[in-house]
Protein backbone atom coordinates (compact mmCIF):
# COMPACT_ATOMS: atom_id res chain seq x y z
CA UNK A 1 0.00 0.00 0.00
CA UNK A 2 1.30 3.25 -1.20
CA UNK A 3 1.95 5.18 2.27
CA UNK A 4 1.92 8.87 0.96
CA UNK A 5 -1.82 8.84 1.88
CA UNK A 6 -1.22 10.61 5.16
CA UNK A 7 0.37 13.62 3.58
CA UNK A 8 -2.39 13.70 1.40
CA UNK A 9 -4.79 13.49 4.66
CA UNK A 10 -2.82 16.23 6.16
CA UNK A 11 -3.01 18.71 3.53
CA UNK A 12 -7.22 17.88 3.57
CA UNK A 13 -7.25 19.49 7.16
CA UNK A 14 -5.01 22.12 6.46
CA UNK A 15 -7.42 23.10 3.22
CA UNK A 16 -10.82 22.08 5.23
CA UNK A 17 -9.16 24.59 7.99
CA UNK A 18 -8.87 27.15 5.49
CA UNK A 19 -12.22 26.63 4.11
CA UNK A 20 -13.94 27.20 6.92
CA UNK A 21 -12.08 30.37 7.65
CA UNK A 22 -12.45 31.80 4.00
CA UNK A 23 -16.11 30.55 4.04
CA UNK A 24 -17.05 32.44 7.22
CA UNK A 25 -15.56 35.56 5.76
CA UNK A 26 -17.03 35.16 2.27
CA UNK A 27 -20.51 34.15 3.98
CA UNK A 28 -20.85 37.62 5.75
CA UNK A 29 -22.70 39.45 2.88
CA UNK A 30 -23.63 37.07 0.37
CA UNK A 31 -26.69 34.02 0.84
CA UNK A 32 -25.12 30.79 1.85
CA UNK A 33 -26.37 29.71 -1.04
CA UNK A 34 -24.81 31.35 -3.24
CA UNK A 35 -22.10 31.62 -1.76
CA UNK A 36 -22.00 26.89 -2.15
CA UNK A 37 -22.69 27.63 -5.45
CA UNK A 38 -19.52 30.05 -6.38
CA UNK A 39 -17.34 27.29 -4.30
CA UNK A 40 -18.81 24.77 -6.44
CA UNK A 41 -17.78 26.02 -9.65
CA UNK A 42 -14.05 27.12 -8.27
CA UNK A 43 -14.07 23.01 -7.73
CA UNK A 44 -15.57 22.19 -10.58
CA UNK A 45 -13.12 24.28 -12.63
CA UNK A 46 -10.13 23.17 -10.77
CA UNK A 47 -11.24 19.50 -10.52
CA UNK A 48 -11.50 19.27 -14.42
CA UNK A 49 -8.72 21.13 -15.30
CA UNK A 50 -6.68 18.73 -13.01
CA UNK A 51 -8.29 16.25 -14.62
CA UNK A 52 -7.57 17.45 -18.50
CA UNK A 53 -3.94 18.08 -17.45
CA UNK A 54 -3.01 14.75 -16.22
CA UNK A 55 -4.51 13.35 -19.02
CA UNK A 56 -7.04 11.65 -17.11
CA UNK A 57 -10.46 12.48 -18.89
CA UNK A 58 -10.10 9.16 -20.81
CA UNK A 59 -11.41 7.24 -17.62
CA UNK A 60 -14.51 8.48 -18.30
CA UNK A 61 -15.88 5.81 -20.03
CA UNK A 62 -14.43 3.14 -18.06
CA UNK A 63 -16.78 3.87 -15.40
CA UNK A 64 -19.45 1.58 -14.12
CA UNK A 65 -22.58 1.77 -13.36
CA UNK A 66 -22.60 1.01 -9.77
CA UNK A 67 -19.05 3.17 -9.69
CA UNK A 68 -21.31 6.30 -11.19
CA UNK A 69 -23.98 5.72 -8.97
CA UNK A 70 -22.33 5.72 -5.96
CA UNK A 71 -20.27 9.25 -7.09
CA UNK A 72 -23.47 10.57 -7.95
CA UNK A 73 -24.66 9.75 -3.85
CA UNK A 74 -21.65 11.30 -2.70
CA UNK A 75 -21.65 14.18 -5.13
CA UNK A 76 -25.35 15.01 -3.47
CA UNK A 77 -23.95 14.38 0.10
CA UNK A 78 -21.20 16.82 -0.33
CA UNK A 79 -23.76 19.19 -1.67
CA UNK A 80 -26.00 19.04 0.60
CA UNK A 81 -23.46 19.03 3.13
CA UNK A 82 -22.02 22.06 1.56
CA UNK A 83 -24.82 24.16 1.78
CA UNK A 84 -25.96 23.13 5.26
CA UNK A 85 -22.19 23.94 6.26
CA UNK A 86 -22.20 27.66 5.18
CA UNK A 87 -25.47 28.44 6.25
CA UNK A 88 -24.03 27.59 9.41
CA UNK A 89 -21.53 29.58 9.10
CA UNK A 90 -23.43 32.35 7.92
CA UNK A 91 -25.75 31.98 11.93
CA UNK A 92 -22.93 30.78 13.89
CA UNK A 93 -19.05 31.20 15.06
CA UNK A 94 -17.06 29.26 12.77
CA UNK A 95 -15.18 28.22 16.49
CA UNK A 96 -18.31 25.70 17.19
CA UNK A 97 -19.83 25.18 13.52
CA UNK A 98 -16.42 23.43 12.73
CA UNK A 99 -16.06 20.84 15.07
CA UNK A 100 -19.87 20.02 14.83
CA UNK A 101 -19.48 19.39 11.26
CA UNK A 102 -16.01 17.64 12.38
CA UNK A 103 -17.57 15.78 14.71
CA UNK A 104 -19.04 13.57 11.03
CA UNK A 105 -16.06 11.61 12.02
CA UNK A 106 -17.46 9.68 14.28
CA UNK A 107 -19.93 8.67 12.01
CA UNK A 108 -17.77 8.34 9.61
CA UNK A 109 -16.20 5.70 11.76
CA UNK A 110 -19.10 3.91 12.52
CA UNK A 111 -20.48 3.99 9.35
CA UNK A 112 -17.14 2.33 7.98
CA UNK A 113 -17.77 -0.38 10.23
CA UNK A 114 -21.22 -1.03 9.41
CA UNK A 115 -20.91 -0.31 5.37
CA UNK A 116 -17.27 -1.29 4.94
CA UNK A 117 -16.78 -3.87 7.04
CA UNK A 118 -13.88 -2.23 8.67
CA UNK A 119 -12.31 -3.22 12.41
CA UNK A 120 -13.86 -1.19 15.39
CA UNK A 121 -11.12 -2.16 17.13
CA UNK A 122 -10.49 -0.82 20.90
CA UNK A 123 -8.28 2.20 19.05
CA UNK A 124 -11.19 3.64 16.62
CA UNK A 125 -13.75 3.02 19.87
CA UNK A 126 -11.44 5.01 22.26
CA UNK A 127 -10.56 7.69 19.04
CA UNK A 128 -14.30 8.27 18.51
CA UNK A 129 -15.20 8.57 21.87
CA UNK A 130 -12.71 11.31 22.60
CA UNK A 131 -13.68 13.19 19.01
CA UNK A 132 -17.04 13.34 20.55
CA UNK A 133 -15.96 14.26 24.01
CA UNK A 134 -14.03 17.15 22.45
CA UNK A 135 -16.54 18.00 20.55
CA UNK A 136 -19.13 18.41 23.31
CA UNK A 137 -16.81 19.85 25.32
CA UNK A 138 -16.32 23.02 22.72
CA UNK A 139 -20.03 23.35 23.23
CA UNK A 140 -20.82 23.52 26.95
Amino acid sequence: MNQSWWIFALLSAVFAALTTIFGKIGVESVSSNVATAIRTVVILAVAWGIVWARGEWPGWAGITHKTMLFLLLSGLATGLSWLCYFRALQLGPASLVAPIDKSGLVLILIFSTVFLGEPFTWQVMLGTSLMLSGTLILLW
